[in-house]
This record gives C-alpha cells, structure tokens and sequence, in this order.
C-alpha cells in the first residue's frame, strides 16, 4: 500500500509537471496535451522500465551454466524470501555496483556490474544480492523505475523548453516572452523537481531493504562489508551515467572521492556509514 502511495505520488508529479510545461507554450490545449505525454511517459515506463534499465546499463543476461554461483545465490533467495526467480544480468560496468528493476516480482530482473566481482567474495555479494531481493519482494523496483522513468522525463521536458525558449515560440511578442520565461523556468527547476522527487523515494527504501536483506541471511555482516568496499570503489571509478538511474543502484554511483558531508543532503542515497552502523547494531533485527 505505502509503495502504491508513493507510485501515485510520483504520477501526479509528472502529471503537473507535463501540463505545466504544455501551458507555458501551448495555453489550455498545450496542457492536455502535456497531460496525454505525462500519462505516455507513464506507461511506457510502467511497462519497459527493466528493458530500459538493463538497457541503459549494457547488462547482458547470464545463464546458469555462464556464472553457477551467481544463479544459485539468488535462486535460494528467492525461494526464501518466496518470489519468482528474477532474469540476471552483469553489465561491463567496472563500477562495483547493481541494482533491481522490474514492474513486479513476477516481471524483475538483477544486474550486477562487472566491477563487483573483484571488489567482494562471495559472501559478500551474497549480502548485496539479498538487498536487491529485498527489494523486489517489497515491490520497490516498481518505484523504482516509474520514478526513473519520471525523472527522465522531467529532463526531457526542460530541454524541451529549452529549445522553445531559444526559438522564441510562435505568436505575438508577449506569447514569445511567456514561452521564454516557462522554459526559463523549467530549465532551473525541472533538475531540481527531478532530484527531490529521487530523494524523496530512496532514502528510507534502502534502509528498509538492508534490514529485510539482514533478515534474510539471519546476519548483517556480509552487507556492511560489502557496502564499506563498494563506496570506495565506487568513489574510486567514476561513470558516465544517466542521473536519473543513479537511485537504482545499492550505493550512488555518482559520488565522487572527496565529496562527503554537506553533499548528503541531496543525495538520492543515506550515507554509507549510517548503514553500515545500523547493520551492526542490530537494528534490523
């Protein structure tokens, strides 16, 4: 329920958002039609959030008999934690990272990064896996993606003002001055809308997946490990990579070395550390 919540959030967002943008530069028949391309955007993310996402990552899909011990870890989770047995991917990313995605768990799919599997034993990555599970049990990949999909689609629509902005719109002067000013303004706040609205959805969603994935496994230890070895490798080895896929992963992958304090505040992650010291503690007990 409280994911259904936070999913119609996230709709009504992009529904403002899209109309907004539609008003700006087309009067009242530019907001049903920023409507119509809202509820497209919508859909199309409901429904092809994990193709676009493995897609995104370069994930190819492995087998079993191409990595066993990867489809026997997670073919155990999931018979614990009693969902389908998720489609698995590695990307070539030498990032250490991964992340779940899907629309459901009878639709979801795992993706590690190559970089991964030279940063953690097997143990560790036992942790993170049962993280990732996690979060396909409690249906969070559907916000997940959905609020990737929105996120992109907000950018798209500022660089769609943008555009208008620098065309200068159609009209008389004063329609071309509104049409400058909406895509001003979208230009400053749609990167901002789309940060707050990841924020918003991710903090608390990964707290809970490391407590149920500590749960899981009947210790936190594999995890905190792994998560101490993947913020630094993380912040060792940048990537190029969308913004708004950043919340999918188990630790953001666009932090760089040196950045830390105040820089928390507008992460789409809780720090490391306070994950790290909730594991140990005991806390997900």
């Amino acid at each position: 329920m409280k994911n259904n919540l936070k999913t119609a959030a996230i709709l009504a967002g992009l529904g403002a958002v899209c109309m907004v943008v539609g008003g700006a530069f087309g009067g009242n028949q530019g907001v049903v039609i920023g409507l119509l391309v809202g509820l497209g955007i919508t859909g199309f993310s409901y429904w092809f959030s994990d193709k676009i996402a493995i897609r995104a990552a370069g994930g190819k899909p492995v087998t079993e008999a191409e990595m066993p011990q990867y489809y026997a870890i997670v073919s155990e989770l999931a018979r614990l934690d009693g969902v389908p047995m998720p489609s698995l991917y590695i990307s070539p990313n030498p990032q250490p990272n991964a992340f779940a995605t899907g629309r459901n768990p009878a639709h979801a799919a795992v993706c590690i990064n190559q970089g991964i599997l030279q940063y953690l034993d097997w143990d560790e990555l036992r942790g993170v896996l049962a993280h990732e599970m996690s979060h396909v049990r409690n249906r969070d990949i559907l916000t997940t993606s959905v609020a990737a999909g929105v996120a992109m689609g907000i950018m798209f629509a500022a660089r769609m003002a943008m555009f208008g902005a620098l065309l200068g719109g159609g009209g008389n002067s004063r329609n071309r001055e509104g049409g400058a000013l909406g895509g001003l303004l979208m230009i400053v706040l749609a990167p901002i809308a789309a940060t707050f609205l990841q924020m918003a959805l991710s903090r608390s969603r990964e707290y809970e997946a490391d407590a149920a994935g500590a749960r899981l496994l009947g210790t936190g230890e594999p995890l905190a490990r792994a998560l101490e070895k993947l913020e630094l490798g993380a912040t060792r080895t940048p990537v190029d990579l969308n913004p708004a896929m950043a919340q999918a992963y188990i630790v953001n992958p666009l932090r760089r070395a040196g950045r830390q304090g105040g820089s928390n505040l507008f992460s789409t992650h809780p720090p490391t550390a306070d994950r790290i010291a909730r594991l140990r503690s005991g806390e997900w007990r």
